[in-house]
């Protein structure tokens, strides 16, 4: 009773604190799409694949790693950040000087577009201080602890407002390129925010040891052995998304599509069709983070029932929430974009996709129960064939010539594959216990 109760408190403070966040988040969105215009929108879509790409090994999906081994209380909870906070630097460090070299590489030869230069090289020096905020809210998921993420979150999207309101449309009127550069540099001043709060909430009396600072091999490897599966499966599903717009780009050039079309259509897809399409994420995102620390704690106590339990609760919630909002979205799509965003660019997209994207909404919680089994290396199989087979659909259907909609198919053949491979690994793997 008292695990069932941590459970849904965790995942109402989070699911409350979603709620807020989003609505500021639109907001937000709302506010800079109509400063900056279609095109500079298309700018930052273009860089916006290989920030997920690079964010995700700079980050080491130590959110993931560290709610895990604190929630099973067996390891030196200090020990856990310190070797975490030395490996996660280190990754960084690499990453920064890479990114610093090979910015101009990507954004001329790959993207197609030298306007990228700038913005590759502001969002590069975010990392490391996402990658901290990161260590600190993993430590409180796993001691099931919502409450200073969700402040923090609603903090960090007021300051990254202000900021946008504040100097955007000044920079908007000097420089297209600064004022999609500005959102990353905005991000850094965020995270700082963000730390300073999630620091606040950290326990008062913690007797610190110069032993616990030093890092171990011991907490490495267990550090390791989660992170790595985890992080190579997205690695694997950001390499995909990293190449989308080079494939794309390329591809629908060869065929006569012009740079023009690509940059708008391909920001409308990312910033109005894909954003309206997934409102309900946060929902999700707080279902999947409050169930992984749970599973994992049962898991390790052989409360198998309570898992299967909480499996079919966060299964059950998420499908109804999918559901719901896509036949809103079937029916007035159209409006709500045109009220939030004022356009009609990327309705055609959102109703060919928003009836498949329930299943998008149960991916994640597919994804996290696997994870909280130890079956990390499972999800990265799935998500190399999904990677795969989107790629092939994408390549193939964009010498078609049916402009964007060769990212739309490819869009919907991966979710069909990757949702159905976990529902099955899952029953799989469930079945066993």
């Amino acid at each position: 009773m008292k695990s069932k109760n941590i459970f849904i408190k965790s995942t109402l403070i989070l699911i409350l604190g979603g709620i807020i966040t989003k609505i500021l988040a639109f907001i937000i969105r709302i506010i800079y799409t109509r400063i900056v215009g279609a095109e500079v929108l298309g700018l930052y879509s273009l860089v916006t694949p290989t920030y997920s790409l690079l964010i995700t090994i700079a980050t080491l999906a130590l959110p993931t790693t560290i709610s895990k081994l604190i929630a099973e209380n067996k390891h030196n909870n200090l020990k856990i950040i310190s070797t975490s906070t030395i490996l996660i630097m280190a990754i960084n460090f690499v990453v920064v000087l890479f990114m610093l070299f090979s910015a101009k590489f990507i954004a001329v030869n790959l993207l197609h577009e030298e306007r990228c230069y700038l913005l590759i090289i502001a969002m590069s020096l975010t990392f490391p201080i996402i990658s901290i905020s990161c260590i600190i809210k993993g430590y409180f998921y796993g001691k099931q602890n919502m409450v200073p993420n969700v402040v923090s979150n609603i903090i960090e999207e007021l300051v990254r407002g202000t900021l946008i309101y504040l100097f955007v449309p000044t920079i908007m009127a000097k420089s297209e390129i600064l004022a999609a550069a500005s959102l990353f540099i905005i991000s850094f001043f965020e995270e700082v925010v963000s730390i300073f709060v999630n620091l606040l909430f950290l326990p008062k009396h913690i007797k610190i040891r110069k032993h616990d600072l030093l890092p171990d091999k011991y907490t490495l490897k267990n550090i390791l052995n989660i992170s790595l599966p985890t992080v190579s499966s997205r690695i694997i599903g950001n390499i995909g998304y990293f190449f989308e717009p080079i494939i794309l780009t390329n591809l629908l050039l060869f065929s006569g599509y012009s740079n023009n079309y690509i940059l708008v259509e391909y920001g409308a897809y990312n910033a109005y069709s894909i954003a309206i399409l997934t409102v309900p994420s946060f929902f999700i995102t707080a279902i999947s983070s409050s169930l992984i620390p749970e599973v994992s704690k049962n898991y390790l106590q052989c409360n198998f029932k309570c898992m299967k339990k909480r499996l079919k609760e966060a299964l059950t919630f998420a499908l109804f929430i999918g559901i719901s909002y896509s036949v809103i979205l079937m029916f007035f799509g159209d409006t709500i974009l045109n009220f939030l965003y004022n356009t009609h660019l990327g309705i055609n997209y959102i109703n060919i996709l928003a009836p498949i994207f329930p299943l998008f909404y149960i991916e994640n919680i597919l994804i996290s129960y696997l994870q909280a089994l130890d079956k990390a290396h499972i999800t990265m199989k799935i998500t190399i064939i999904g990677v795969i087979v989107k790629l092939v659909v994408l390549a193939s259907t964009s010498l078609m010539h049916i402009g964007m909609y060769s990212l739309i198919a490819s869009e919907i053949a991966n979710i069909f594959l990757v949702v159905f491979l976990n529902i099955y690994y899952v029953h799989k793997f469930t079945k066993k216990l």
